[in-house]
């Protein structure tokens, strides 16, 4: 039981991890002709708690509760893992990368999201406001104009052998690209 734990604990390998999200479609479709994505949960959430006379919002919202059973337990699910089943270890960063980063005025490595990029403190300076707030701005339009998110196009869609899924798949890989490549580094070189 203890070497379960322990597995448990480490890193998931991908082709684990990705398996079990593989299943989530097959499974979502068999249970109930459900389909896999994350974004249209805010919709849902705005459309049940702001009702209005937005043509955008009225729909039978109702319909859809299970979906927001599915972020709650996506929540929940990180609230645990992050409790009780964190790796204790220190995250393991090249060297190389490190000092790329501390020449950018970056020293946090104990944290997935650095606190120098990612906290109240950071959102005060221009490159944590770019960041967090322009980042999650652009996140959500780009969700909205490509209507859906990656995991609902590239997870289901893609499955389901859609067109405009497999072309929103390679709009998000290629931004992700450009953004990663030639955006980020300016942006992190920022005070």
């Amino acid at each position: 039981m203890q070497e379960f734990f322990e597995k448990l604990l480490a890193p998931w390998p991908w082709y684990i991890a990705g398996t079990i999200i593989g299943l989530i479609v097959p499974g979502l479709l068999i249970i109930g002709n459900k389909t896999f994505g994350i974004s249209s949960n805010l919709r849902h959430i705005c459309a049940a708690c702001f009702p209005a006379n937005i043509p955008f919002f009225k729909y039978n919202w109702k319909k859809e509760t299970w979906n927001l059973f599915f972020v709650g337990g996506i929540i929940a699910g990180a609230f645990i893992a992050n409790t009780y089943l964190s790796n204790p270890n220190n995250l393991v960063v090249n060297a190389q990368l490190k000092s790329t980063l501390s020449a950018w005025n970056i020293h946090d490595f104990n944290h997935l999201l650095p606190n120098d990029l990612f906290s109240f403190q950071a959102l005060a300076t221009p490159r944590g406001f770019i960041l967090m707030v322009v980042g999650g701005f652009l996140v959500g339009f780009g969700t909205r104009y490509a209507n859906g998110c990656t995991s609902g196009h590239s997870i289901m869609g893609l499955s389901n052998l859609q067109w405009p899924s497999l072309v929103a798949t390679i709009c998000f890989m290629l931004g992700g690209f450009i953004m990663t490549n030639l955006i980020l580094p300016f942006i992190l070189q920022m005070k």
